[in-house]
């Protein structure tokens, strides 16, 4: 394995939640690795570990054993301070939830993890950002004028102003109705192909994982199959055979 090509990867990742009769193995001896400039999404039955895989790859839980690394940084060897730290200049999030802040506009939305760190950014780069997520007109609006398409092209604008190496996504169009999912996905297909943007994104949907460059499967813990240049009929037929 190459690691220079990659943004992110796992190595023996293993998580373990419970102790005796409650034990849960999450993950179990996972090795992967996510390539700079492609987008990754990550499928499987409820329990497969798919969310525990991508929060300990985003430093957000730590594994039982194993390694995970951000670049070529293990987080293992991070304390607390220092995982904020690189969740903060390293990572972007997009969550299911939008989590905006009601009283600040889209713009300052944007641009907030840059404000906490104590950072302007890159102001030609947040004004492409903007412009390719479709929000020039909407940028001094206030989430509750916003509707929820927009408001979700806000936290993935968020997401990309601090020019990450890599951005997680949990579920990130599950609160959108078709037509706005549809748009985030583009969006997010978008600064993957034009700004070279690393996504790694959890869904359960095939349509939503159709729009990546490659899928991952697990079943109890353990990757069981990857797909390349998905379709959804593909993914949904993957899908009904996982575990056979």
């Amino acid at each position: 394995m190459d690691t220079t090509t990659l943004a992110a990867r796992a190595d023996g990742a293993s998580k373990i939640y419970g102790q005796g009769d409650t034990e849960v193995h999450a993950l179990r001896e996972v090795s992967v690795g996510f390539a700079k400039g492609h987008f990754t999404a990550i499928m499987g039955p409820s329990g497969s570990g798919k969310s525990t895989l991508m929060q300990c790859m985003a430093g957000l839980d730590r594994l039982t054993d194993g390694e995970t690394y951000i670049g070529d940084v293990p987080l293992s060897s991070l304390n607390d301070k220092n995982l904020t730290l690189l969740r903060r200049e390293k990572l972007g999030f997009i969550f299911q939830a939008f989590n905006l802040i009601p009283t600040l506009t889209a713009r300052e939305n944007i641009t907030l993890p840059l404000n906490l760190a104590g950072s302007k950014g890159d102001s030609d780069w947040i004004d492409e950002v903007i412009r390719i997520t479709g929000l020039a007109d909407r940028i001094t609006h206030r989430p509750n004028e916003l509707s929820g398409g927009q408001q979700q092209r806000v936290a993935v604008a968020r997401a990309l102003a601090t020019q990450p190496e890599i951005i997680f996504g949990d579920e990130p169009t599950g609160n959108l109705d078709s037509r706005a999912s549809s748009e985030i996905l583009d969006f997010m297909q978008s600064a993957v192909s034009d700004l070279g943007q690393t996504i790694v994104m959890v869904t359960h949907d095939p349509v939503t994982a159709s729009y990546s460059d490659r899928v991952l499967f697990l079943a109890d813990g353990l990757i069981v199959d990857e797909m390349d240049d998905p379709n959804p009929e593909s993914i949904f037929d993957k899908m009904q055979h996982l575990g056979d």
